[in-house]
């Protein structure tokens, strides 16, 4: 799209799993890497937020009870930093400059997030990749997403998925579901959709931010949404 220079884009976690059940597939880390590097080499300006799903979730394993909800997604924060870190080196291999920044300080192991520096590293056409969610239990990476994209100045924000845009169902599930090609804010709140959970809609909203919701699979995939050259919806205010 011609209208987005800097992008946040938001990988899932569980993307990066292989098919054995191992948490991290080297063949899709350095597809994703590639297609990331590659619209970084066309000019757009790229931070990343990655989820932990493949290690861990930390509402899941606080539900059952086993562990408070504060601590597991405290664990689930580490997950994340977990994927940042592999693929900042994945993002390095490919040719590109790259940058793992926590929420959660560990700075024997990467840089601590800040905006000024965060803003710096972008403006430098480094991709960042930005770990530990908001650094604060309860809140998803959905949301740590929209939050640092409205923090970073960002065009959009664009979510990366396993289908090509939002359903009124899963499509997977449902073959009568409906595919849209537009939104508003107030109707992916209204319809409960679950692309994205509530809080970042609704902060997404009070921002004016918009959203792209594509299919990230398939070398090349996120330079096409970005480009408007593949199928995606786009969720304005």
């Amino acid at each position: 799209m011609k209208s987005i220079k800097r992008v946040l884009v938001k990988l899932s976690g569980e993307a990066l799993l292989a098919a054995d059940g191992y948490w991290l597939d080297p063949k899709t880390l350095s597809t994703l890497a590639a297609d990331l590097a590659g619209a970084s080499r066309l000019g757009y300006q790229i931070a990343v937020v990655i989820g932990g799903g493949n290690i861990i979730r930390g509402a899941k394993v606080g539900a059952a009870g086993w562990i408070d909800r504060a601590t597991a997604d405290s664990m689930g924060m580490l997950a994340t930093i977990v994927n940042s870190i592999a693929l900042e080196s994945a993002l390095v291999a490919a040719g590109a400059s790259a940058r793992t920044l926590s929420a959660v300080a560990m700075p024997t192991i990467c840089e601590t997030y800040a905006r000024q520096p965060a803003l710096h590293h972008i403006e430098k056409g480094r991709i960042i990749v930005l770990g530990g969610g908001t650094g604060s239990p309860f809140f998803t990476t959905d949301t740590a997403a929209v939050l640092r994209s409205i923090e970073l100045k960002c065009d959009a924000v664009l979510k990366a998925t396993q289908v090509d845009g939002i359903y009124s169902a899963d499509p997977k599930k449902d073959p009568a579901a409906t595919r849209f090609d537009t939104l508003s804010h107030d109707d992916a709140i209204r319809l409960d959709l679950k692309i994205m959970d509530t809080a970042a809609f609704a902060l997404a909203r009070e921002n004016r931010m918009k959203i792209l919701v594509g299919s990230a699979h398939g070398p090349g995939a996120i330079t096409a949404i970005l480009q408007g050259t593949a199928k995606s919806t786009l969720v304005t205010p």
